[in-house]
């Protein structure tokens, strides 16, 4: 799979691009390990006083590379996945940096996940959001992703969207607090370039320590769920989901 994450500085602003538009900007582990490489060398710039990061394209993320799950071949394999999954995703969430992602076009699966970490979410008119594993691919989010999500929408919106698998509208996550501004699409980079000049304006210190407080505060006695991680991706429904996304049928669920 190829693809990659690029940084771009201009003056107090950062720009980081998930670059990988003919998948919808899916994120391998490589890009997953560029993207944490960004992150540290970003942490160390006094300079730096906004993170902006977007999907290249006409899309934010479409999840992760899919491609390796049909190596796995037990829920150990799920486990490490996550494990290593969680080492971008919680990176780029200890950012000493406000971010703010730009979500334009898709961000589902791993990609709503990369958008919840990020402290603002500034959408266009044709944002999209979701996890449809349930119908997809038959996984299972970390509990520490499914208590992110839940911390934006709520348990019983989380439920519903899990359960469902339909994707939000830029509207509807809007008023359910998933995105913090809906613009239409074509004042969207105005709008971007407005937001950062007033953040890089405001004291650094005041916005880390209150984004490391919250974040702390989300975690706080998070219990383990890998007995649930591992079942899910040892599962017969796990590897038949994974079979029919790549011969393009839809799966066939048995319950084990």
């Amino acid at each position: 799979m190829s693809g990659r994450v690029t940084l771009e500085l201009r003056g107090a602003e950062a720009h980081i691009t998930i670059d990988h538009p003919e998948a919808r900007n899916a994120m391998s582990q490589e890009m997953f390990e560029e993207l944490i490489a960004h992150c540290d060398r970003l942490d160390a710039m006094d300079e730096v006083r906004v993170v902006v990061l977007r999907g290249a394209g006409n899309n934010f993320v479409a999840g992760g590379d899919i491609g390796q799950f049909r190596s796995f071949a037990s829920g150990e394999d799920g486990l490490a996945y996550e494990k290593r999954t969680e080492r971008g995703i919680g990176r780029l969430e200890r950012l000493g940096k406000p971010t703010v992602a730009v979500i334009d076009g898709y961000a589902v699966g791993g990609g709503m996940i990369l958008a919840s970490v990020c402290d603002l979410r500034l959408c266009s008119e044709e944002a999209r959001f979701g996890l449809p594993i349930a119908r997809t691919l038959g996984n299972v989010p970390s509990i520490r992703n499914l208590a992110r999500i839940s911390a934006l929408l709520g348990v019983a919106q989380t439920k519903q969207l899990v359960m469902t698998a339909r994707l939000l509208s830029a509207a509807e996550a809007l008023e359910l607090g998933l995105a913090t501004e809906v613009v239409p699409a074509e004042r969207l980079e105005g709008r971007v370039d407005e937001l950062c000049r007033t953040i890089s304006s405001h004291a650094p210190l005041t916005m880390r320590a209150a984004k490391e407080a919250l974040r702390r505060l989300s975690f706080e006695d998070l219990p383990d769920a890998s007995d649930l991680t591992r079942e899910v991706y040892g599962s017969r429904d796990f590897h038949e989901g994974v079979a029919a996304f790549f011969e393009k049928r839809r799966p066939v669920w048995q319950g084990r």
